[in-house]
């Protein structure tokens, strides 16, 4: 009799598994929470958000935040890129006026001492 039992058990079992009839790591992952927690109820709450989850998206909720993580970090790095090149722009363009000015300032200096030695104004003083 129990050799019998142990037969239909592991036939059932192996039709079980073997035949891919249900997804088996979606009724691992919430049996694991059950035996190690106790907790029945957080098991059966993982269980349901990961079927809406695959269910509405197609995707299991690993894949679905991973893919969101990824495409977060993305968008970070590409506003840090435009920040960044922003700012070197403002840089490049402030160390251009100070430039202009001080070249300027020597130009109007030269121009003077040129226009002072011209009118001999070097030996007045004012």
């Amino acid at each position: 009799m129990e050799l019998r039992l142990f037969r239909i058990c592991t036939i059932l079992l192996s039709f079980f598994f073997l035949t891919g009839f249900v997804p088996i790591m979606s009724i691992v992952g919430p049996s694991l929470t059950v035996l190690t927690s106790g907790n029945l109820y957080k098991a059966s709450a993982h269980f349901i958000v990961n079927q809406q989850i695959e269910k509405e998206t197609g995707k299991n909720s690993f894949t679905l935040i991973k893919e969101t993580l990824v495409k977060e970090e993305k968008i970070k790095k590409n506003s840090f890129d435009e920040d960044l090149r922003q700012l070197v722009e403002t840089r490049i363009k402030l160390t251009r006026q100070k430039l202009d000015n001080q070249n300027l300032q020597k130009l109007l200096k030269k121009r003077i001492e040129v226009t002072r030695s011209i009118l001999n104004l070097n030996n007045i003083t004012q």
